[in-house]
């Protein structure tokens, strides 16, 4: 990978469609926020699938990387176009990223600059950082990346998930670079739901999945590369964390030279047998 190659306006290797899926994107709407509150209406959580009975094979569908994957999943419990929001069981099984990546996927299929972005949103429980993928897209006339919970389009988890405020979310990397600096609890920041999934690796983790979104490398939220499992485990040191320091001042410069260079680390780089 080049440093040209992260052209955000163009798929990468998990938002991608084919061909003959652009007509099912071709009467989406042709606001960048429009466009990601279509995708409300695509995807159904885990849990709720469970709750509606959909079969263990459905639920299979949250392992599903690609868009070109979720969208023929899509298209095969109903051929509608995909500006037509559809009941719950017709919906792709999927998680925050999911929809956080089909938004990135139909805003590059339209030539608008997205990014999806793996961190932790700060309003869902006060004082918590609860793993979560929102979706940035460019806005040319005001020349920044406006932040779009996609997934809570519509829900009152916050005042403005069209548009978030500065700490709402936080990248793996933010949310690293304040830990380090002594400004938050990170046994505070982790996975909702679960009583291990919590501290410096759960921040660690999510910056690595982080960098690997700005790398046009969408991950699942539970793939593991890298030494992500051994600080999972608690058996990295402070090498590997100064390491992650690099990593998340890379990602807040958002420099894409330092991005790919640090993208080849044989500690970041995503292994071929989690891509496409």
């Amino acid at each position: 990978m080049t440093a040209d190659a992260l052209d955000y306006s163009r798929p990468g290797p998990h938002t991608r469609l084919e061909a003959g899926q652009s007509a099912l994107l071709e009467r989406l709407p042709d606001d960048p926020v429009e466009i990601c509150a279509a995708v409300t209406g695509l995807v159904i959580q885990p849990s709720d699938a469970a709750r509606l009975g959909l079969p263990e094979a459905r639920i299979a569908e949250k392992d599903i990387r690609p868009a070109v994957g979720l969208v023929a999943a899509l298209a095969a419990l109903d051929p509608a176009p995909l500006h037509h929001p559809r009941s719950p069981e017709q919906r792709v099984v999927g998680t925050c990223r999911h929809f956080a990546t089909l938004a990135c996927a139909f805003l590059r299929a339209r030539g608008v600059p997205a990014r999806a972005r793996c961190g932790f949103g700060t309003y869902f429980f006060e004082g918590r950082g609860l793993d979560h993928w929102i979706t940035e897209y460019w806005h040319t006339a005001e020349a920044r990346w406006v932040r779009v919970d996609t997934e809570h389009l519509g829900s009152s988890y916050v005042e403005h998930p069209e548009d978030l405020a500065p700490g709402e979310f936080l990248t793996g990397g933010e949310a690293w670079v304040r830990y380090r600096a002594g400004l938050l609890d990170p046994g505070l920041f982790g996975v909702a739901g679960t009583e291990h999934a919590w501290g410096p690796h759960e921040i660690s983790g999510n910056a690595v999945r982080d960098l690997a979104a700005l790398c046009k490398h969408e991950m699942l939220n539970w793939d593991e590369w890298g030494r992500m499992t051994e600080a999972y485990e608690g058996r990295t040191g402070p090498a590997y964390d100064r390491r992650i320091d690099v990593l998340a001042a890379a990602c807040a410069a958002d420099e894409p030279a330092a991005l790919v260079s640090l993208f080849t680390d044989p500690h970041f780089a995503v292994p071929p047998h989690l891509t496409p």
